[in-house]
This record gives structure tokens, sequence and C-alpha cells, in this order.
């Protein structure tokens, strides 16, 4: 078992159309590492080039916000990390 990434739609163009990945990490970092180990595009739009992640993008654990020190959050076998886009409009 490991834990799941669910990839907002407006990413999954980045992941073959996969809505679900499973990655293997202890932190929320490390597994978002995995994600990109699998699938090197996505990381221009999560991270932004010298680091940290971009302001659009909202990281949740089970359900939680992960805010703050998303990256830095412990995970254990069959978490969920959530990655959602904050859109605006006008």
């Amino acid at each position: 078992m490991g834990i799941h990434v669910n990839i907002h739609r407006t990413h999954r163009q980045f992941t073959q159309g996969r809505d679900r990945i499973e990655v293997q990490g202890h932190t929320v970092g490390e597994c978002l590492d995995a994600l990109i180990d699998q699938y090197p595009g996505i990381a221009n739009v999560l991270f932004y080039k010298y680091g940290g992640l971009r302001n659009h993008v909202e990281i949740y654990l089970n359900a939680d916000s992960a805010y703050p020190d998303e990256l830095k959050k412990p995970v254990s076998d069959g978490d969920e990390i959530t990655i959602t886009a904050l859109l605006a409009g006008g």
C-alpha cells in the first residue's frame, strides 16, 4: 500500500489523464517528488523554479488543509494527498 495523490482536473494533462496516482514517501514533499519522478512535466505547475509551491496550489492531506509547512507533513500508508488549483476569474 502507498500514498494516493489525487490530481486536480487542470493538472491531469501532465499525468496522462490519470486522476489518482500511487506514490511512496514519508512526507508530503517526498510524495510530490515521487509524483514528479513519474510525471516530470507536472513539476513546473506545482513548484516555482527556485523552489516552494506555487501560490495557486493548495495541498490537502486526508481532506484537511496541509497548510502551513505542507511539504513537511508526515504521511502514512493509505493516506490521501489532494492537489487543488485555486482558480480566479472576473
